[in-house]
């Protein structure tokens, strides 16, 4: 019986404790230099389609170095991008999109 209150009350303490390390983590990734693409979600709130869309359009800065394979992102660029006041409607992705893919077929 013993041991089941222990397990309770450790459960209990954990979950708040568990929280906040999760909460600390993501706000550590806002104090990175350089962002990947789960750290942009979380620092934009934009969603991951969202970000590879402005990404395959070329309208969000990202890294240059075409030896990486993975999207990285400098956070003071990105911090001025979006101060810029970028269009990142669904819309007007979808219009650049499409724009894009008919440039492509010619």
């Amino acid at each position: 019986m013993n041991e089941q209150i222990n397990e309770m009350s450790n459960t209990n303490v954990d979950t708040p404790v568990v929280e906040l390390l999760k909460d600390i983590k993501s706000l550590m990734a806002f104090n990175k230099k350089v962002l990947n693409v789960e750290d942009l979600i979380l620092y934009t709130g934009m969603s991951e389609s969202t970000i590879y869309k402005l990404s395959r359009l070329n309208l969000i800065p990202k890294g240059e170095n075409t030896g990486i394979r993975k999207l990285f992102f400098e956070k003071e660029r990105i911090d001025d991008w979006l101060l810029g006041k970028p269009d990142v409607s669904d819309e007007f992705l979808e219009q650049k999109f499409n724009e894009q893919l008919l440039k492509n077929k010619r």
